[in-house]
């Protein structure tokens, strides 16, 4: 990236919106590393998502932890990185502005519920059952008009997808 500092963007939203796909396309669009949020979840966790069991806050916290060391050690580094997290609630995501150590975008991506069901239904190898959607859904506080945050819709192609928040990335870092 071509830029002064360092930047960190998550790309946020409930499973099945396609957040691992868009962030390895948009890390290496922009020429920032990747870090895949999914890979630092506890065992615990894990095991329980794919029992079909909601995390708790109390379970999200360490992983958040986690996520918001990454973007922190990214940043020490002097590297980019763009970064897989749900970031379901607002505190979740005020955790991870703090954790960064400096400004943080978010990409939400944002769809309607029968396009996000299709696609776990899709998937291949997933811990996350598509009956915890629902879940998700219902913990999700949308980030739309919060500072930092630009949504795309993911009812497109991942072309389409990413060049929309390339679009809106650059446009948010004028």
């Amino acid at each position: 990236m071509h830029q002064q500092s360092p930047r960190a963007i998550i790309v946020m939203g409930v499973s099945g919106a396609g957040k691992t796909s868009v962030a390895q396309l948009l890390a290496q669009r922009l020429g920032c590393a990747f870090v895949e949020g999914d890979r630092l979840h506890p065992d615990a966790n894990v095991e329980k998502m794919a029992k079909g069991i909601p995390l708790t806050d109390e379970d999200r916290w360490p992983w958040l932890d986690l996520v918001g060391g990454e973007l922190a050690a990214a940043r020490a580094r002097g590297e980019s990185v763009v970064v897989t997290c749900s970031a379901l609630k607002k505190v979740y995501r005020e955790r991870l502005r703090e954790a960064s150590g400096g400004s943080l975008n978010f990409v939400f991506l944002a769809g309607a519920v029968d396009v996000l069901e299709k696609r776990m239904g899709e998937r291949k190898g997933h811990f996350m059952p598509v009956s915890l959607l629902h879940s998700q859904l219902a913990t999700l506080e949308s980030p739309v008009n919060e500072e930092g945050v630009v949504t795309v819709d993911i009812d497109a192609s991942l072309e389409t997808i990413v060049d929309g928040a390339v679009t809106a990335l650059v446009e948010q870092w004028r």
